[in-house]
């Protein structure tokens, strides 16, 4: 027994089987929270009347079709990996326990070469054997592909089987990220998690301004929902309203995180030696500790010792420091900040102009 809509009220789907052309699909953007662009799309099912996905599957399921149903909409994504925009790519949705079906393989061989595609395994049925299931993903990496993994009745071993490069927080932990702390410390323990295993992070159902905000703080790498994008029929870009909030947001967490975010190389020098490297560089002593910049003028690019006027740590907060910075002698006021770590080696460093960049944008 299903826990579904009662049997009489699912549509039947043997019909929409004989036309495959009544199954269409939509496509949501995915963005890069930091990078403020569109790095794929979702692939999703739409069904004729006003029954929602769910309905449809379970009446799938209800009469046996489920894995039919489910290569019938992986085929169709299939489809159009050729015409996705470049740099993206294109995420198809597969309940675990069916990965291994006869339909969903067949499916999916359609396409021997899987580059840009990401396989999510997805929904509340977890697949009975492990060991098959791993076979299986091992199979579509081979060929290319990514695989993701929905957090939700996923569970640590089904995880750990199956290795994923994505884990998606879905939107029941999304809604309130912003002023639950259990769900925000829930948010924190899948991320934690996912960055264990090499996997990114990727909050499903962003709906509000807030959730964003939060998702952000918590430095969850990728996002999607009606915020950022609605699914169209087409591989639509970022609204450039989009952008400039999702803009607004990252250089407000990078402030809250510190300046590790604005932190830029930069070459070493032995301070014993005449400067051999073109400006800017940091002279270090024996023991890698900085004894002196080397600056270029910005009138005449003539290049210059200059002392080490102020240090900061990469966890120091931007507005903090950017105020350390402007206090300096008028000589120094500009000069760029030194970053070092705790032992006090050289991380890089803090150019005036970014700093300032970051609180305004805050």
């Amino acid at each position: 027994m299903h826990d579904g809509p009662p049997v009489s009220s699912l549509p039947d789907c043997r019909p929409l089987l004989a036309d495959p052309d009544d199954l269409t699909l939509v496509f949501q953007p995915i963005v890069d929270l930091a990078a403020v662009r569109v790095v794929g799309y979702e692939a999703l099912s739409r069904f004729p009347g006003t029954a929602g996905p769910g309905v449809w599957s379970a009446a799938a399921s209800d009469c046996g079709l489920a894995a039919e149903l489910e290569a019938l909409a992986i085929a169709k994504a299939l489809a159009v990996v050729p015409l996705l925009p470049a740099d993206t790519f294109l995420t198809v949705n597969v309940s675990p326990h069916l990965l291994g079906s006869a339909p969903v393989q067949e499916a999916l061989a359609a396409r021997p070469n899987l580059h840009r595609v990401v396989v999510q395994l997805t929904g509340h049925t977890p697949a009975d054997d492990l060991d098959a299931l791993r076979r299986q993903t091992d199979a579509l990496r081979t060929r290319g592909a990514l695989v993701a993994l929905d957090d939700a009745g996923s569970g640590l071993q089904q995880m750990a089987a199956v290795r994923p490069r994505l884990v998606t927080l879905d939107r029941a932990l999304v809604t309130g990220v912003d002023t639950d702390p259990v769900r925000t410390a829930l948010a924190e323990v899948v991320g934690e998690f996912a960055g264990r295993i090499d996997a990114r992070l990727l909050a499903e159902g962003v709906e509000t301004v807030a959730e964003l905000a939060a998702l952000t703080r918590l430095g969850v790498p990728l996002a999607q929902g009606w915020l950022l994008g609605r699914p169209a029929s087409g591989f639509a870009p970022l609204a450039p309203e989009v952008a400039a909030l999702v803009r607004t947001h990252a250089a407000r967490a990078q402030v809250t995180r510190g300046v590790a975010a604005l932190v830029r190389p930069v070459r070493q020098s032995d301070a014993g030696e005449p400067p051999s490297a073109v400006p800017p560089a940091v002279l270090v002593g024996g023991r890698g500790e900085p004894v002196a910049l080397w600056l270029a003028c910005p009138r005449t690019g003539a290049p210059y010792l200059a002392p080490v006027s102020l240090q900061a740590s990469p966890t120091d907060d931007v507005a903090a420091t950017l105020q350390r910075a402007v206090t300096r002698p008028a000589a120094q006021r500009f000069d760029p900040v030194l970053c070092t770590d705790a032992s006090g080696a050289v991380v890089g460093l803090l150019r005036v102009e970014d700093l300032a960049t970051a609180v305004a944008r805050s």
